[in-house]
Protein backbone atom coordinates (compact mmCIF):
# COMPACT_ATOMS: atom_id res chain seq x y z
CA UNK A 1 0.00 0.00 0.00
CA UNK A 2 0.98 3.16 -0.72
CA UNK A 3 0.22 6.41 0.96
CA UNK A 4 -1.26 9.30 -0.56
CA UNK A 5 0.75 12.51 0.15
CA UNK A 6 -0.17 15.83 -1.89
CA UNK A 7 -0.42 19.54 -1.51
CA UNK A 8 -3.32 19.53 1.64
CA UNK A 9 -0.81 17.24 3.71
CA UNK A 10 2.09 19.69 3.10
CA UNK A 11 0.06 22.64 4.11
CA UNK A 12 -1.37 20.54 7.05
CA UNK A 13 2.43 19.51 7.71
CA UNK A 14 3.42 22.97 7.79
CA UNK A 15 0.56 24.81 9.60
CA UNK A 16 1.27 22.10 12.42
CA UNK A 17 5.12 23.47 12.41
CA UNK A 18 3.85 27.21 12.26
CA UNK A 19 1.37 26.46 15.35
CA UNK A 20 4.25 25.04 17.10
CA UNK A 21 6.95 27.59 16.62
CA UNK A 22 4.62 30.60 17.68
CA UNK A 23 3.43 28.39 20.65
CA UNK A 24 7.25 27.76 21.66
CA UNK A 25 7.92 31.44 21.19
CA UNK A 26 5.30 32.31 23.35
CA UNK A 27 6.22 30.14 26.01
CA UNK A 28 9.99 31.47 25.95
CA UNK A 29 8.96 34.92 26.39
CA UNK A 30 6.85 34.28 29.54
CA UNK A 31 9.71 32.38 30.89
CA UNK A 32 7.32 28.79 30.44
CA UNK A 33 10.19 26.88 28.09
CA UNK A 34 10.70 24.07 30.38
CA UNK A 35 7.01 23.54 30.89
CA UNK A 36 6.49 23.89 27.12
CA UNK A 37 9.42 21.19 26.75
CA UNK A 38 7.37 19.12 29.09
CA UNK A 39 4.24 19.50 27.33
CA UNK A 40 5.84 18.18 24.19
CA UNK A 41 7.78 15.40 25.59
CA UNK A 42 4.23 14.12 27.40
CA UNK A 43 2.51 14.09 24.05
CA UNK A 44 5.18 12.11 22.29
CA UNK A 45 4.55 9.28 24.97
CA UNK A 46 1.21 9.58 24.48
CA UNK A 47 0.84 9.40 21.00
CA UNK A 48 3.43 6.15 21.41
CA UNK A 49 1.64 4.22 24.11
CA UNK A 50 -2.28 5.25 22.53
CA UNK A 51 -1.25 4.75 18.56
CA UNK A 52 1.95 3.18 18.10
CA UNK A 53 2.24 0.13 20.37
CA UNK A 54 -1.80 0.48 21.14
CA UNK A 55 -1.29 0.19 25.01
CA UNK A 56 -5.35 -0.06 26.38
CA UNK A 57 -5.18 0.64 29.69
CA UNK A 58 -2.14 2.94 29.74
CA UNK A 59 -3.49 4.89 26.71
CA UNK A 60 -7.08 5.12 28.29
CA UNK A 61 -5.31 6.26 31.09
CA UNK A 62 -3.11 9.25 29.51
CA UNK A 63 -6.76 10.14 27.23
CA UNK A 64 -8.30 11.44 30.16
CA UNK A 65 -5.26 13.16 31.69
CA UNK A 66 -4.94 14.98 28.07
CA UNK A 67 -8.93 16.31 28.03
CA UNK A 68 -7.91 17.60 31.35
CA UNK A 69 -4.69 18.59 31.15
CA UNK A 70 -6.00 21.20 28.04
CA UNK A 71 -8.32 23.04 30.56
CA UNK A 72 -5.37 23.13 33.32
CA UNK A 73 -3.59 24.91 31.14
CA UNK A 74 -6.18 27.25 30.04
CA UNK A 75 -6.35 27.91 33.41
CA UNK A 76 -2.66 28.34 34.29
CA UNK A 77 -1.91 29.92 31.34
CA UNK A 78 -4.79 32.23 30.76
CA UNK A 79 -2.58 36.13 30.47
CA UNK A 80 -0.10 34.32 28.33
CA UNK A 81 -2.87 33.01 26.07
CA UNK A 82 -4.49 36.73 26.36
CA UNK A 83 -1.65 38.41 25.60
CA UNK A 84 -0.78 36.23 22.48
CA UNK A 85 -4.08 36.65 20.95
CA UNK A 86 -4.10 40.61 21.97
CA UNK A 87 -0.40 40.42 19.51
CA UNK A 88 -1.83 38.27 17.40
CA UNK A 89 -4.96 40.65 16.34
CA UNK A 90 -2.40 44.02 16.82
CA UNK A 91 -0.05 42.26 14.74
CA UNK A 92 1.53 45.05 12.40
CA UNK A 93 0.20 43.86 9.36
CA UNK A 94 -3.35 43.78 10.14
CA UNK A 95 -2.86 47.37 11.31
CA UNK A 96 -2.05 47.66 8.10
CA UNK A 97 -4.79 46.33 6.37
CA UNK A 98 -7.12 47.77 8.60
CA UNK A 99 -5.83 51.37 7.77
CA UNK A 100 -6.67 50.83 4.12
CA UNK A 101 -10.15 50.96 5.33
CA UNK A 102 -9.35 54.43 6.85
CA UNK A 103 -11.08 57.47 5.26
CA UNK A 104 -8.37 60.65 6.07
CA UNK A 105 -4.59 59.22 6.66
CA UNK A 106 -4.01 62.76 6.55
CA UNK A 107 -5.45 63.69 9.64
CA UNK A 108 -4.46 60.52 10.96
CA UNK A 109 -0.20 61.39 10.46
CA UNK A 110 -1.31 65.06 11.86
CA UNK A 111 -2.88 63.20 14.93
CA UNK A 112 0.38 61.54 15.80
CA UNK A 113 2.42 64.31 14.90
CA UNK A 114 0.29 66.29 17.84
CA UNK A 115 0.82 63.03 19.83
CA UNK A 116 4.93 62.72 19.62
CA UNK A 117 5.71 66.38 19.61
CA UNK A 118 5.44 67.35 22.72
CA UNK A 119 6.59 64.04 24.65
CA UNK A 120 10.02 64.27 22.20
CA UNK A 121 10.53 68.02 23.26
CA UNK A 122 9.85 67.36 27.03
CA UNK A 123 12.28 64.35 27.04
CA UNK A 124 14.64 66.23 25.83
CA UNK A 125 14.39 69.28 28.25
CA UNK A 126 14.44 65.97 30.62
CA UNK A 127 17.41 64.46 29.57
CA UNK A 128 19.88 67.75 29.82
CA UNK A 129 18.26 68.01 33.53
CA UNK A 130 19.23 64.52 34.23
CA UNK A 131 15.31 64.06 35.32
CA UNK A 132 14.29 60.53 35.41
CA UNK A 133 10.82 59.66 33.47
CA UNK A 134 8.84 56.86 32.33
CA UNK A 135 6.14 57.00 29.51
CA UNK A 136 4.17 54.62 28.31
CA UNK A 137 1.45 55.34 24.97
CA UNK A 138 -0.94 52.57 24.83
CA UNK A 139 -1.44 51.22 21.42
CA UNK A 140 -4.18 48.39 20.52
CA UNK A 141 -3.35 46.61 23.60
CA UNK A 142 -6.26 48.57 26.81
CA UNK A 143 -3.91 49.52 29.65
CA UNK A 144 -6.67 49.87 32.51
CA UNK A 145 -5.24 47.39 34.83
CA UNK A 146 -2.25 49.71 34.98
CA UNK A 147 -3.83 53.06 34.69
CA UNK A 148 -6.05 52.40 37.94
CA UNK A 149 -2.45 51.87 39.67
CA UNK A 150 -2.13 55.47 39.95
CA UNK A 151 -3.47 58.93 39.89
CA UNK A 152 -5.85 59.81 36.94
CA UNK A 153 -5.07 63.20 35.13
CA UNK A 154 -6.80 63.11 31.88
CA UNK A 155 -5.58 65.90 30.37
CA UNK A 156 -4.63 66.84 26.96
CA UNK A 157 -0.32 65.88 26.00
CA UNK A 158 1.31 69.03 26.99
CA UNK A 159 4.52 69.54 27.48
CA UNK A 160 4.82 71.26 30.51
CA UNK A 161 2.89 68.89 31.87
CA UNK A 162 4.82 65.59 31.35
CA UNK A 163 7.86 67.92 32.91
CA UNK A 164 5.94 68.60 36.23
CA UNK A 165 4.53 65.77 36.73
CA UNK A 166 8.57 64.54 36.61
CA UNK A 167 10.13 67.09 38.01
CA UNK A 168 12.28 65.72 41.15
CA UNK A 169 10.13 67.33 44.05
CA UNK A 170 6.55 65.71 42.34
CA UNK A 171 5.15 62.73 44.21
CA UNK A 172 4.45 61.10 40.64
CA UNK A 173 8.02 61.48 39.85
CA UNK A 174 8.96 57.85 40.43
CA UNK A 175 5.87 56.53 38.90
CA UNK A 176 4.91 55.86 35.30
CA UNK A 177 3.06 58.27 32.78
CA UNK A 178 0.23 56.53 30.61
CA UNK A 179 -0.74 58.06 27.41
CA UNK A 180 -3.90 56.67 25.85
CA UNK A 181 -6.21 57.99 23.42
CA UNK A 182 -3.92 61.03 22.61
CA UNK A 183 -4.47 62.05 26.06
CA UNK A 184 -2.56 61.64 29.48
CA UNK A 185 -4.45 59.28 31.30
CA UNK A 186 -2.69 59.05 34.41
CA UNK A 187 0.62 59.19 36.42
CA UNK A 188 2.43 57.89 39.29
CA UNK A 189 1.36 54.06 37.72
CA UNK A 190 3.21 51.32 38.75
CA UNK A 191 4.51 48.91 36.13
CA UNK A 192 5.68 45.25 35.72
CA UNK A 193 9.38 45.07 36.23
CA UNK A 194 11.12 42.29 33.61
CA UNK A 195 13.39 39.77 35.09
CA UNK A 196 15.63 39.07 31.94
CA UNK A 197 18.81 38.65 32.53
CA UNK A 198 19.51 39.89 29.40
CA UNK A 199 19.08 43.32 30.30
CA UNK A 200 22.01 45.34 31.02
CA UNK A 201 23.33 45.80 34.46
CA UNK A 202 23.45 49.70 34.35
CA UNK A 203 20.17 50.09 33.37
CA UNK A 204 17.95 50.88 36.21
CA UNK A 205 14.65 49.76 37.25
CA UNK A 206 12.43 52.03 35.45
CA UNK A 207 14.22 50.48 32.24
CA UNK A 208 13.15 47.33 33.95
CA UNK A 209 9.42 48.23 33.93
CA UNK A 210 9.80 49.97 30.84
CA UNK A 211 10.86 46.10 28.97
CA UNK A 212 8.38 44.06 31.47
CA UNK A 213 5.77 46.38 29.88
CA UNK A 214 6.98 46.08 26.24
CA UNK A 215 6.98 42.89 26.98
CA UNK A 216 3.42 42.16 28.39
CA UNK A 217 1.46 44.77 25.94
CA UNK A 218 2.12 46.15 22.39
CA UNK A 219 2.69 49.86 24.16
CA UNK A 220 5.87 52.00 23.90
CA UNK A 221 7.32 52.81 26.66
CA UNK A 222 10.05 55.91 27.11
CA UNK A 223 12.58 56.29 29.22
CA UNK A 224 14.62 59.12 30.37
CA UNK A 225 17.67 57.99 32.86
CA UNK A 226 18.09 60.10 36.22
CA UNK A 227 21.88 58.72 36.28
CA UNK A 228 23.12 59.75 32.90
CA UNK A 229 19.76 61.62 30.84
CA UNK A 230 19.86 59.39 28.28
CA UNK A 231 16.53 58.44 26.37
CA UNK A 232 15.71 54.66 25.47
CA UNK A 233 12.71 53.29 23.80
CA UNK A 234 11.38 49.69 24.60
CA UNK A 235 8.93 48.15 22.55
CA UNK A 236 7.83 44.36 22.13
CA UNK A 237 10.99 43.52 24.12
CA UNK A 238 13.70 45.15 22.90
CA UNK A 239 15.88 48.30 23.51
CA UNK A 240 16.71 50.99 21.70
CA UNK A 241 19.38 53.30 23.70
CA UNK A 242 21.18 56.15 23.92
CA UNK A 243 18.52 58.27 21.37
CA UNK A 244 18.82 61.66 20.15
CA UNK A 245 15.64 63.67 19.32
CA UNK A 246 15.48 63.28 15.53
CA UNK A 247 15.83 59.07 16.46
CA UNK A 248 13.19 59.38 18.65
CA UNK A 249 10.45 61.33 16.94
CA UNK A 250 11.25 58.74 13.80
CA UNK A 251 10.69 55.80 16.30
CA UNK A 252 7.42 56.76 18.20
CA UNK A 253 6.53 58.29 14.59
CA UNK A 254 7.18 54.51 13.33
CA UNK A 255 5.37 52.75 15.94
CA UNK A 256 2.20 55.01 16.32
CA UNK A 257 1.59 55.34 12.66
CA UNK A 258 1.80 51.97 12.00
Amino acid sequence: MFIEFGLVDIIDIFLVALMLFYIYRLMRESRSLNVFIGIMVFIVIWLFVSQIIQMRLLGSILDKLVSVGVIALIVLFQEDIRTFLFNLGAHRRMRRIMRIFSKDKEKDQKEVKETIMPIVMSCMNMSKGKVGALIVIERTMPLDDIVRTGDMIDATINQRLIENVFFKNSPLHDGAMIISKRRIKAAGCILPVSHDLDIPKELGLRHRAAMGMSQESDAVAVVVSEETGGISVAVRGEFRLRLSAEELEGILTKELAD
